[in-house]
Order: C-alpha cells, then structure tokens, then sequence
C-alpha cells in the first residue's frame, strides 16, 4: 500500500525503529517528528539528544555498542575538559561535539530549531524529513523526593535514581506545533501514525502536549499504531521500566497501551509476552519487537505498517 506514514519518536528504540521505517519507504513517503522535551543547554551549547538518536540512526552513524551517539567516537573533548575540573558528567564525543556547536552557532544566529535541523540532516546525506516537535522551548522535568529535575539531571547526572512522582512539560502549553508537522498529520493521503516504542512519559508525551497535535491525529482517518517500549515486564533501554512502577502502573506492555488507549487503534506487543486483556478501540497485533539487527528494524517497521493497513476499512 502505497501513503505517507507520520512517526513520532524519541530515544534510541524510537530512533532504531524510524531507521526500519526508512528502509521499508522511499524517503518521500515518511515524517518524523521528535521529540525535544530532553533538550537542554549545557557548556553553552544547544544539546538534542533525540534529534541527534534519529540523525544518527538515519545516516547509519549510530554507536551499536552504547546505543547512542556516535560509532568509531574519539574523546580528547572529554578528557581535556575533565583535566581542567570541568562539567563532565554529560558526554560529548569529538564527533557528537561538532554537530552541537553547529546547532548553537546557527540558533544564536537567528535560524529556527527546524531550519538547523534541515541543514544537518542534508549535510549528513538524509532524504528522509526529519522535524523537531517545536521550534519553541518545551522541556521535560520530573518530580522526584529530591525536588523538580530537569531531565537530563535526572536521566544523565544523577542516572534515572530518584524515584519519579510526577512528569511535566515546562513550556508546552504556550508552545507552537511544528506546523509541517501538523501539516503532514492532515495529509489526505496519510497511511499511518507510527507511535515508536519510546518511552511514553517522556519521549511521547511532550510531543502530545503540544496543542493542536493531539487533535490532529484524532482528526485524521489514517490508523494510528503505537509499538510496545516494554518487553517481558523490562524495558530494553532507559527508565520507562521504572518509571512505571513508579508512578503506579503496571510494568507492560498493556499498560503502555492503556496509557494511548483514546489515541491508537492498534498496539504491538512483543510475540513472548502474554497476551493482553481486550482494550476498547484497540487491537492487538505481536511481532519480535527487540531490534537488534538492522533486519530485525526492517521486519518490525513492516509489522507496523501491516498492522496499521489492516486497520483501514476497506474501499467502498
């Protein structure tokens, strides 16, 4: 089936699975929007982190072995700065350092979030059109027993230890959609809305917290199908695990469904986890969704597409 497919993406499962969906494409055929609520500023610099996953991901750059950043990274930027008693408890290879002091450079020029990130994925040789959430400041923090953290505070510095009590979006209300974003969600020719297997509180849900965006996924007629973060009651990689249990909620697959239940149509759950309970509005598709192969991002990515193609009602 042929139709333009909209992703909505952040961490490094979310990135994994956009590089599937521009294998199973042409890059005309697919969007991406990202998630920014993990930006933040840091050694002066404008750092964002899930626009750099899905780049790299993209341009075949991604580190196999950590899960983000770059392959074949070098580090003197670290260890001299580590030698002067600097900030170094965020990583910044060679490489990685380069694309964050051209982003900085052009946004204290004047130039937009989106217009930065059109030049870098040219220069990195991506056709496929990859967009921040916004061009506004939108930014992720958590409640924890420690105070409000900002995210990568949380995340990086103090490495997801404090238990989560709350999440919220500084900024989102007030923030403007990326308006190619909404654009692409009211396509006439849309096929799907991918929701990839990111961490739900913090990857998908600033992105939905931006107004208008929601709405316009619930106006569109294109199937929306979310792929599970959670596998066998863990996460692959990140906090979503312990974020869950955290905050209350079953730690699975389900719960990660009932958390979009009024938004998807289909969910994909891992093929060795149970099956769930019935879900209104929600069907159940199963796939091996641990990518960790570039096949294993191209069958998953095909599994999603079917599943959403099987969710559209047939041609009069």
């Amino acid at each position: 089936m042929t139709g333009h497919v909209v992703a909505l993406c952040g961490g490094v499962g979310g990135a994994k699975l956009v590089h599937g969906l521009n294998l199973a494409l042409q890059p005309q055929e697919l969007t991406v929007i990202v998630n920014t609520g993990d930006d933040f500023e840091h050694l002066g610099l404008s750092i964002a982190p899930d626009l750099d996953s899905v780049m790299y991901a993209l341009a075949g750059l991604s580190d196999p072995v950590r899960g983000w950043g770059r392959r074949d990274e070098t580090w003197t930027f670290m260890e001299a700065l580590k030698g002067l008693g600097g900030e170094a408890w965020f990583l910044l290879g060679d490489a990685d350092l380069a694309v964050h002091v051209q982003r900085s450079w052009r946004l204290a020029g004047g130039a937009s979030l989106s217009e930065v990130t059109g030049d870098l994925c040219r220069a990195l040789g991506i056709a496929v059109r990859v967009l921040p959430m916004s061009d506004d400041p939108v930014r992720t923090r958590v409640l924890t027993a420690q105070g409000w953290l900002d995210f990568q505070e949380y995340f990086v510095h103090r490495q997801c230890r404090p238990a989560v009590q709350q999440v919220t979006f500084a900024g989102a209300a007030s923030a403007r959609a990326q308006p190619e974003a909404l654009a692409a969600l009211k396509r006439p020719d849309l096929r799907a809305i991918i929701i990839c297997p990111s961490n739900p509180f913090v990857s998908i849900e600033p992105i939905l917290a931006l107004p208008g965006l929601r709405a316009a996924m619930a106006e569109s007629d294109a199937p929306v199908v979310a792929v599970t973060p959670i596998i066998g009651g863990k996460a692959v990689k990140g906090p979503a695990a312990k974020m869950l249990s955290e905050l209350r909620l079953e730690v699975s697959a389900a719960a990660v469904a009932r958390r979009y239940a009024g938004i998807i149509d289909g969910f994909v759950i891992d093929q060795a986890d149970p099956a769930p309970q019935p879900l209104p509005g929600v069907m159940f598709f199963r796939a091996a969704t641990l990518m960790v192969s570039t096949d294993d991002r191209l069958r998953l990515a095909q599994t999603a597409l079917q599943a959403a193609d099987a969710l559209r009602p047939p041609a009069a």
